[in-house]
């Protein structure tokens, strides 16, 4: 079942160009998140970071539940209607509301559910409002990626969102340390459907002559209920470990762990960054039954994002208390947790890849799959962090235990799910490069070496040391692991297969 290396060919053209438009868009988001961790790591402080964590987490656990799949199963239900596709669209978003209103509801009446470890105070009992911002956005962004339009996604993620939240953050700090962080959420939210809401009206319009067809709709949400579940598992997986930390430990731990959190997850923005166009080459792939391209695409894409995962955790969790120290030295004591995260992410990837096919071939079982993992997760998380407290360890060293189980929990995911996926397409997904292995060891053993360093050139450490771990690394990638449509996502040439483009199918 193993396939040899291709020349670059029309799909892997259009997923090189479109990651080039998303990896860009995620260095924007990238460049504009880290303002925001500093802003609240050093003037809002861990206690206020922690309330804020468990409130947005709870919010878009509702907005989630609230799209119902739609964001997966609106491509789906596109390419099958005879409708025009501005009823079939202004039909999910009516959904969306209907069920953002309800989780709303819930939320203003038990605001606890939002504060487990804490009192509602100021304006947090107002946060709910903000579910219906984050569902519609977020449906609007599916309907355009159905289009392959991705410069929206960009704009309203890496770009307006993030830079909202921070300037937010920042000029609001001076009114209240308090309530400054939920309302800048809720402007950034609000800004991010804007941003969404304006180019989905140019392309598909308004809904003219439209009457909702909810019976359609909701027929769709029930037939894709197991992509629902795919989406709620999958966000479950990367945020029930704050939810556990809420449970057990003060708002200020978990404030700390939430820094680690956001910082570790940027890498996993990367594979998010795929999506718009992941998907629909892969839907088109299924439609014409060549399970061969579907591997090859799920290959490509998840040693795209290993390589740029595993770059991102070396860069984060040699100097991972340098990194942490930047948010705040009350944030250092969630080094380990920043190192586990980020470990976690690499390990994630593939299966994270393999479930963007799995979802369309084998929904019911990846859905299993995934529901068993998050089961074993949070079991595993209780048991580590009740062992660590018998054993007397240190409370940064017990907060770290949901990350070791989330580390655990992926990494086994990623085998199963990849080795599902391979028995179902009949080729390999898996692409193993020896010299992958040897560049991780190499920045690694470069990167302990700089940080043996006097405590006095911590500085040093950082502003030389992650740019040598980094060129070490990518220069033995390049020279011995990179292949012709690897190198296709850094060129333009007509040798990376985009002169030859079929833009009426893969227009990006």
């Amino acid at each position: 079942m193993t396939d040899a290396p291709t020349p670059p060919t029309d799909d892997i053209a259009a997923l090189a160009k479109g990651g080039r438009t998303n990896v860009f868009g995620f260095v924007l988001r990238l460049v504009a998140r880290l303002p925001f961790l500093f802003i609240a790591g050093r003037v809002y402080g861990p206690e206020i970071v922690g309330r804020f964590a468990l409130a947005v987490l709870v919010v878009e656990l509702a907005a989630l539940i609230a799209t119902l799949g739609l964001k997966r199963g609106l491509a789906q239900a596109l390419s099958s209607t005879t409708r025009p596709h501005a009823h079939v669209v202004w039909d999910a978003l009516a959904v969306a509301f209907i069920l953002s209103v309800a989780a709303s509801a819930l939320l203003f009446v038990f605001p606890q559910i939002m504060y487990p470890n804490s009192q509602v105070i100021g304006f947090e009992r107002l946060l709910p409002l903000v579910v219906f911002a984050i569902a519609w956005s977020d449906v609007s962004l599916a309907a355009l990626a159905y289009r392959l339009n991705v410069k929206a996604a960009v704009t309203a993620r890496a770009v307006v969102e993030p830079w909202t939240i921070s300037i937010a953050a920042w000029c609001l700090s001076y009114y209240s340390t308090r309530d400054g962080l939920i309302m800048s959420y809720v402007l950034a939210m609000a800004a991010a459907l804007a941003a969404s809401i304006i180019p989905f009206v140019r392309s598909y319009g308004l809904p003219v002559g439209w009457s909702p067809h909810l019976g359609p709709m909701l027929a769709l949400v029930k037939r894709n209920m197991p992509l629902a579940g795919a989406d709620a598992i999958e966000w479950g997986t990367r945020n029930v470990d704050r939810f556990i930390l809420g449970l057990l430990f003060g708002p200020a731990t978990v404030g700390v762990y939430y820094m680690a959190q956001q910082v570790a997850s940027l890498p996993q923005k990367l594979k998010t960054s795929f999506d718009p166009v992941l998907g629909p080459v892969i839907t088109h792939s299924l439609a014409d039954g060549d399970k061969a391209a579907v591997a090859r695409q799920v290959r490509q894409v998840g040693f795209w994002i290993i390589t740029a995962q595993a770059a991102l955790a070396l860069a984060g969790s040699i100097p991972a208390s340098g990194v942490m120290g930047v948010v705040g030295r009350e944030f250092v004591s969630g080094a380990g947790a920043l190192s586990f995260l980020l470990i976690a992410e690499v390990f994630a990837a593939k299966g994270a890849v393999s479930e963007a096919a799995l979802v369309y071939i084998a929904r019911h079982r990846n859905l299993m799959i995934s529901l068993a993992l998050l089961a074993f997760q949070v079991a595993l998380s209780f048991a580590l962090v009740a062992l660590m407290r018998r054993l007397g360890w240190p409370e940064p060293w017990a907060a770290a235990g949901p990350a070791v189980a989330l580390v655990t929990s992926v990494s086994i995911g990623s085998v199963v799910k990849s080795g599902l996926l391979s028995k179902l397409l009949g080729h390999s997904v898996r692409d193993f490069r020896p010299a992958f292995v040897w560049a991780v060891l190499a920045a690694a053993l470069v990167g302990s070496a700089i940080m043996q360093l006097p405590r006095r050139y911590e500085w040093a450490e950082m502003l030389f040391g992650i740019p040598i771990i980094l060129a070490t690394y990518f220069a033995i990638l390049w020279r011995w692991a990179f292949r012709p449509e690897d190198k296709a996502l850094f060129h333009k040439s007509a040798a990376a297969g985009e002169a030859h483009l079929p833009t009426d199918r893969y227009k990006v």
